[in-house]
């Protein structure tokens, strides 16, 4: 047994509603507990002069799988494309203990897993995608009966261990490979007769029927097309007030006002968002510089192949249930519309009120990469700086954008939920996020100063699991990272449904289709289970 307190630092931890007091927080065994200021430990920190966080949590980062593989070969040894070591030392020193992978393949499974099984330290999980694949679209074409669509993702959750499901343009990647070269929220699919609609709504159901506890995952239809907010705002419509987190918004947020025919409708979604309580969002944040990005939307990657930069990249699809473009790209300060992003997404952060439904992400390596968190905190805490960048930029942004008229600066309470609490509670991760007796000992400690990015690029100290990780910004030891999963409930009858297709189930023989908890626990190096039971409601 081992009992360690941080003594004298000012802690923020909105889950339980403390912000700012300062207090001691002890980690025994693990584990946040209670315990008398005067009883003796076996470690006293001192942390007055500090600021005292749960570890930080990534909801949407790709750090696993093909395209992740892809991407370091497209850009090898580049910042925005870091091994799985380098990712795993670099969240920790930035305070981060947990990452999620947004966009895993089904028959991609295993190979996502290894992968994110090397990267050490933080605890990691994954979300698989359905909403393209063959079987669901031939069920939904068919009029199959909601619990049979129910199973049948409940099946692909256990086969797969994910721990949520993702729908990537729905039905787009599919009908790509028809030759179709959109496919709005109310168009028919040319071959399978579906629309996207149905799909947000079949695969919301299911997975608020099975009990997931992270809503679906969406990334929307017409990524980064001018005017696409009427598609976000329809997807909206689309689940019909089942829960559903839509992701990296600032890339399905633009109007078509203005002389560029390309506008900022952040107001818009904002507003929407306080309309539709059913719904959370990310940002997926652009910030200026080289990265890559990775998708699965074949269809808008494949329309954006002429502005990669350098002019190389990777198309292909998976197993015939998904797809992968993987395009460099450079966003620049003075190219009107990356500078019209930067602000986009900036809008959004500061327009929603309610930061227990906004994530801060960068959709990483997509708007940038990871290691830009620091930056971009400065930029929502600190007006002044956010002008002196504004001031740089294409100057009809810098003139006509929104962004300068919002003095709103967020508060490290703020910052505190949009990065920890709130991504906890929305993963359904009970035990993490927070700081009360009994959550994991994943604790991340700044020294408190003016500039947050300088505060927040480096943590002073790093638990995990009650045992340091990272002390001055250096990573001091490099443990295993747990998987976390949903274990959900269906009836195992749906495998004759694949059975009778006869085509092989993620690409794999039927008997080898479905990962084991042995096998998980080798792929991710011997890494603890977290298996998250769901408890199943009623349709």
């Amino acid at each position: 047994m081992s009992t360690r307190r941080l003594r004298g630092g000012r802690v923020f931890d909105p889950a339980n509603g403390i912000a700012g007091e300062v207090r001691d927080v002890v980690m025994r065994d693990g584990r946040i507990a209670e315990l008398d200021p005067r009883a003796a430990v076996d470690e006293e920190i001192d942390a007055s002069g500090c600021i005292v966080l749960a570890g930080g949590i990534d909801l949407h980062s790709h750090i696993g799988g093909g395209k992740v593989n892809l991407a370091r070969l497209l850009l090898p040894r580049h910042q925005c494309t870091p091994s799985a070591l380098a990712t795993g030392r670099h969240y920790a020193e930035m305070g981060y203990t947990s990452v999620f992978e947004p966009a895993m393949a089904a028959s991609d499974a295993r190979q996502a897993h290894l992968q994110m099984g090397d990267v050490p330290i933080v605890d990691h999980g994954a979300y698989v995608m359905l909403g393209n694949d063959e079987t669901l679209l031939e069920l939904l074409a068919q009029g199959a009966d909601p619990q049979l669509v129910r199973d049948y993702v409940g099946w692909v959750v256990h086969a797969t261990k994910a721990l949520g499901v993702k729908v990537v343009n729905p039905a787009g990647i599919s009908a790509f490979k028809f030759n179709q070269r959109k496919l709005d929220v109310d168009e028919a699919h040319v071959h399978w007769g579906v629309t996207p609609r149905q799909v947000i709504r079949a695969l919301a159901r299911a997975v608020h029927d099975l009990g997931l506890a992270h809503p679906l995952h969406i990334h929307c239809s017409n990524l980064g097309v001018a005017g696409n907010i009427a598609s976000t705002l329809a997807t909206m419509d689309a689940l019909e007030g089942l829960p559903g987190h839509l992701t990296h918004v600032q890339f399905h947020s633009y109007g078509t006002e203005g002389p560029h025919k390309f506008s900022s409708a952040a107001l818009e979604l904002a507003e929407a968002l306080d309309a539709h309580p059913n719904c959370s969002i990310d940002i997926g944040q652009v910030l200026f510089g080289q990265t890559v990005t990775a998708s699965a939307d074949t269809m808008r990657q494949y329309a954006n192949v002429d502005f990669a930069s350098p002019h190389k990249a990777v198309l292909a699809d998976l197993d015939g249930d998904s797809g992968c473009g993987v395009l460099p790209f450079r966003y620049r300060e003075q190219s009107y519309v990356n500078a019209l992003q930067w602000s986009i997404g900036l809008e959004l952060f500061l327009q929603v009120r309610d930061p227990w439904r906004v994530v801060l992400t960068t959709d990483h390596p997509n708007g940038a990469p990871f290691t830009s968190y620091p930056h971009l905190m400065r930029l929502l805490m600190n007006k002044p700086f956010r002008d002196e960048q504004l001031a740089r930029l294409h100057p009809e942004v810098a003139e006509q954008s929104a962004l300068k008229h919002i003095t709103r600066e967020l508060s490290l309470e703020e910052i505190a939920t949009m990065t920890r609490a709130a991504p906890a509670r929305l993963l359904g991760l009970r035990d993490r996020g927070h700081l009360g007796p009994g959550a994991a000992a994943d604790v991340a400690v700044y020294r408190e100063q003016g500039n947050a990015e300088v505060m927040f690029a480096h943590a002073a100290w790093v638990y995990k699991d009650g045992e340091p990780v990272v002390r001055d910004g250096e990573v001091r030891a490099s443990p295993v990272g747990a998987t976390h999963f949903a274990e959900v409930q269906f009836d195992a009858g749906v495998q004759r449904l694949l059975d009778a297709r006869g085509d092989a189930p993620l690409g794999l023989h039927r008997h080898h289709a479905v990962i084991g908890r042995d096998e998980l626990c080798a792929c991710c190096n011997g890494g603890r289970l977290f298996a998250w039971a769901c408890e199943p409601r009623s349709p």
